[in-house]
């Protein structure tokens, strides 16, 4: 089955996606399609972002994009926390402001492939592209690596 949506549509889509949902802190969970999982959903013309997770401080999720009701794309992730002594808000509110940047140098699934504030630094490296990639995701606090995420997805047929 040939996709229905092409890497440009769907690279400007995870964009906007992506920073209406989690990465955006006002943004509204939807509700949970499965039991105790964190939900979050948007939807722009023909296409439509679903996230789902599970967790806090270690989490395990994914992301799917529908275009016309069919599924056409999906990321799996694990994220954790490696430095216990670290605050759980003070790590993923970091995150969430990575996130919020613009990516246009790496693949928009995470954030930018790097981005500094204040002493803390996150990361990410793909390898692939949209259609069939691998990622991993690092927060450093003064030059420690204290949070990973590993990510991997691509289309649907």
């Amino acid at each position: 089955m040939k996709n229905l949506i092409n890497t440009k549509e769907l690279a400007e889509f995870l964009g906007e996606a992506n920073k209406n949902t989690y990465a955006n802190g006002d943004a509204l969970r939807a509700a949970s399609l499965r039991l105790k999982s964190e939900d979050y959903h948007f939807e722009k013309n023909d296409l439509i972002y679903h996230d789902t997770y599970f967790g806090g401080r270690d989490f395990m999720g994914e992301e799917i994009v529908y275009k016309n009701q069919i599924p056409m794309w999906g990321m799996n992730y694990f994220g954790f926390i490696i430095d216990e002594k670290v605050s759980e808000k003070e790590v993923y509110d970091f995150l969430r402001k990575a996130l919020m940047q613009e990516c246009e140098d790496i693949i928009p699934v995470r954030g930018p492939s790097n981005f500094s504030d204040d002493g803390k630094e996150y990361r990410f490296v793909a390898d692939g592209d949209l259609e069939n990639f691998s990622g991993k995701e690092e927060i450093l606090f003064n030059g420690k690596v204290i949070y990973r995420c590993l990510v991997h997805g691509g289309f649907i047929r």
